[in-house]
């Protein structure tokens, strides 16, 4: 799906294609000198972070090794039920290892405290959050996080791996969608 053929569907643009490619090359940079060095394990949870995941790692300077979670909160609605559920394990043994997690958005924090906690009492070395997208406003715990991509309002949003019942992960940019689609 393209932004032409889905703009009916959605209210307005909050992230251009542009301003992500450019955040994404500021938050690779970032994460170069922190990790300068070292071997890091970046954990993309899925499907939401793919697009992220993918942009963010091919940025990278550094060594990495990749792995993905499938953890959902939300099933076919468009409100987190807070309820955290494990579709897909890690392949890969975390402990002693640096992990940055990288998430595409944040919004109640539910399931990223749940899984920071997860992966720290696997023994990594360290854990840090790099988020495409966070709202502030929808936040029912606190999360530390590292690094975030963009803070956007407390509006259901889709595109760039972001979807409603799979569809509009596609979408070259970040746009709020209609209500009158889930409604």
């Amino acid at each position: 799906m393209n932004f032409e053929s889905a703009k009916d569907q959605l209210t307005k643009v909050l992230v251009t294609e542009e301003q992500i490619n450019s955040r994404v090359a500021e938050l690779a940079a970032e994460i170069d000198k922190r990790y300068e060095g070292k071997d890091v394990l970046l954990v993309g949870v899925l499907k939401g972070a793919v697009m992220f995941m993918a942009d963010l790692s091919r940025a990278l300077s550094i060594s990495t090794s990749m792995d993905w979670m499938a953890l959902s909160s939300y099933g076919s609605g468009t409100v987190s039920s807070g309820v955290i559920r494990i579709l897909k394990d890690l392949d890969a043994e975390i402990h002693g290892k640096d992990v940055l997690i990288v998430e595409d958005i944040i919004d109640s924090g539910l399931t990223l405290s749940w899984l920071e906690t997860t992966l720290k009492a696997r023994g990594a070395a360290s854990v840090e959050v790099v988020a495409f997208l966070r709202k502030p406003d929808a936040a029912k715990v606190e999360v530390p996080v590292w690094l975030v991509g963009f803070d956007i309002p407390n509006e259901f949003v889709v595109g760039y791996g972001l979807d409603y019942n799979e569809k509009y992960r596609s979408l070259n940019c970040v746009a709020v969608l209609d209500p009158k689609v889930y409604s």
